[in-house]
């Protein structure tokens, strides 16, 4: 298996790399991209540490390389979420670089599983879609918006409330990945239940999660090590499935659903190629209904600036 990380040398990028090396079956090989001069030392750093992974580093100059017969790309590059931003705010900048990347894996690695890392999420995975239509490549059964930051944020968070072993603990979030578009299905907690002051909060608490870091690091980040543990979970994940495991993750994938978005996180089967199934989400309470209705609107704007913004 040959994995991409494109973006490496930034902070989620080096927390994802480092997660990939150790974890990666035996025989991988992980491609390290970045247009900062500091990529070739992250790759010799990380090529230190002893696992059956091989690590290279590619600089602004070498893209083609990197992608060439990778079968799975994760692309966190981009610009971090500062105090006072929210992730809309990132999107002229981010946007771009997501574009050029896009664009280079359609012409190096057209057949690769795509997950995108990089903010706006909601908006960014439409851009690599309308991308890779523009070249003639788009399979809409390989190309992930990675959410899984929410979904570990709400098992974190809820197991730290009802006092439960975090590993025992499943929480559903579906919609999308910023702000109200995240919604976690707290109804569906096995075994657990909340009064309506503890769903209010909760759901908040795991909209805002991203906030909570960026400003707790006071200007000097946004969240790169749980992002990196979600996207080397999210990979892993992938590539169990791609080697014949069955595997189930909640990801932002195009659903062609008209009474939600044209993308919107789901259960997801995984597989061989990418998507093998969307499951159904199942039933959502009154307040989660309510809430899905209320962020439906933003979350179809946020997709839209992504196609128009390909579109020109």
């Amino acid at each position: 298996m040959k994995v991409a990380v494109l973006g490496a040398a930034g902070g989620i990028g080096q927390a994802l790399s480092l997660l990939l090396k150790t974890q990666l079956p035996a025989g991988s090989s992980l491609a390290l991209y970045d247009v900062a001069p500091v990529v070739p030392g992250v790759a010799v750093d990380l090529s230190h540490i002893p696992t059956g992974v091989t690590v290279t580093g590619h600089g602004k100059d070498d893209l083609a390389e990197a992608l060439t017969g990778c079968d799975i790309v994760l692309i966190p590059a981009g610009v971090p979420r500062k105090p006072g931003m929210d992730r809309s705010d990132l999107f002229n900048i981010n946007a771009g670089i997501v574009k050029a990347l896009v664009e280079g894996i359609a012409d190096h690695c057209p057949k690769a599983c795509i997950g995108i890392i990089t903010n706006p999420v909601n908006t960014t995975v439409a851009i690599a879609a309308e991308t890779l239509k523009a070249k003639g490549v788009y399979d809409k059964n390989k190309l992930f918006g990675v959410t899984t930051l929410d979904v570990i944020r709400a098992e974190t968070f809820v197991a730290d409330l009802k006092g439960l072993d975090v590993a025992s603990v499943h929480v559903p979030v579906i919609g999308g990945h910023s702000g109200t578009t995240i919604l976690p299905l707290l109804s569906q907690v096995e075994g657990v239940s909340f009064s309506d002051d503890e769903v209010a909060s909760l759901t908040t608490r795991i909209q805002n999660a991203g906030t909570e870091v960026v400003e707790a690091k006071a200007g000097g980040g946004s969240a790169t090590l749980s992002m990196g543990q979600a996207a080397a979970r999210f990979c892993l994940s992938l590539v169990a499935a791609m080697n014949g495991d069955n595997v189930v993750e909640y990801t932002y994938v195009q659903t062609d659903d008209r009474d939600d978005a044209a993308f919107f996180s789901h259960p997801v089967r995984l597989g061989k190629n990418g998507v093998e199934e969307i499951l159904s989400y199942g039933e959502l309470s009154a307040f989660e209904q309510k809430a899905k209705e209320d962020m439906l609107e933003g979350l179809r704007g946020d997709i839209k600036l992504g196609v128009d913004f390909v579109a020109g």
